[in-house]
């Protein structure tokens, strides 16, 4: 099935829509990072001032470590919104050029197509969450250096040492992979229902939107469903940066607070990936192609 991967690999390396997520994550950061640079004292001023009394934080706060943090809370947002702009186009794109039923009349079977072609929309998600990390970590440590990382959460402080914190952003971006996986199965599903372009992509951004709302609202109502759904897990990430204390309340180094919570996430995400995926090519399978 290689060789198909590579023919779908290629078809979305051609359009020029794919280069604007990469060219749209660079110019966010960049700016983020020389914002911060020119005047990241005055952040860290502000974000100390509420414990300044209380606390005192020896070294560099704001670090490359601390900058990535804040980068990924911004931007893992946004990034499945560019991931679905190329998975909901993958087979409804097809479609509407019409060349559907020429693929499906290869030697090759439509579940191959469909799994070919998910693949490639995998292979240029996790690319592009590459670049986000070259980017967003990787630069900042050179741009800012690293130090301990000190993090305010909403009744607590965070704060881990140096050398505990970089295997940390490994298990996050990790744990993004299977967020916006699950976001390009999503758009992969939308594609399978419709002959163009456009509405897929609407439909995986407004699902994205009203699933996202749902998650955050509180209401009983909602937390019967809360847990099941992809969204409420997307974010949890940020669990790599809670860390266990003692009974002295000193951090345990290189623990997790909640390890039970990351993988029970990830294992949601997944489901969600087969699921979205199973029923994508069920319904290729099924379905008619008339143009």
């Amino acid at each position: 099935m290689w060789p198909i991967i590579q023919i779908e690999l290629f078809k979305i390396y051609k359009r020029p829509r794919t280069y604007i997520a990469f060219g749209a994550i660079a110019a966010l950061i960049l700016v983020i990072q020389m914002g911060l640079k020119i005047d990241g004292e005055a952040y860290a001023a502000f974000l100390m001032k509420d414990i300044n009394d209380t606390l005192t934080v020896d070294g560099k706060v704001l670090n490359g470590y601390l900058i990535c943090y804040i980068l990924l809370q911004l931007l893992l947002v946004h990034v499945p919104l560019l991931v679905a702009l190329i998975a909901a186009d993958m087979l409804s794109g097809e479609a509407n050029l019409g060349t559907l039923r020429l693929l499906f009349t290869t030697p090759y079977s439509r579940t191959q197509w469909v799994l070919a072609k998910f693949v490639a929309a995998s292979l240029y998600t996790i690319l592009l969450l590459i670049w986000l990390a070259f980017l967003a970590l990787f630069l900042s440590m050179w741009i800012f250096g690293t130090d301990d990382l000190f993090l305010m959460k909403s009744n607590y402080v965070v704060l881990i040492q140096e050398q505990d914190v970089f295997w940390r952003y490994l298990g996050a971006f990790v744990f993004a992979s299977f967020s916006l996986l699950t976001v390009a199965a999503l758009g992969f599903l939308m594609s399978s229902l419709a002959n163009n372009s456009i509405g897929p992509i609407v439909a995986t951004i407004s699902a994205i939107v009203f699933f996202t709302i749902l998650s955050t609202l509180n209401i009983p109502l909602f937390n019967v469903v809360k847990p099941y759904l992809f969204t409420t897990h997307m974010n949890n990430w940020k669990e790599f940066f809670d860390i266990q204390v003692n009974e002295s309340n000193d951090a345990i180094t290189g623990s997790i607070l909640n390890v039970a919570k990351i993988k029970n996430s990830i294992l949601v995400l997944t489901v969600h990936i087969g699921l979205f995926v199973g029923a994508s090519i069920w319904i290729m399978k099924k379905k008619d192609i008339l143009s």
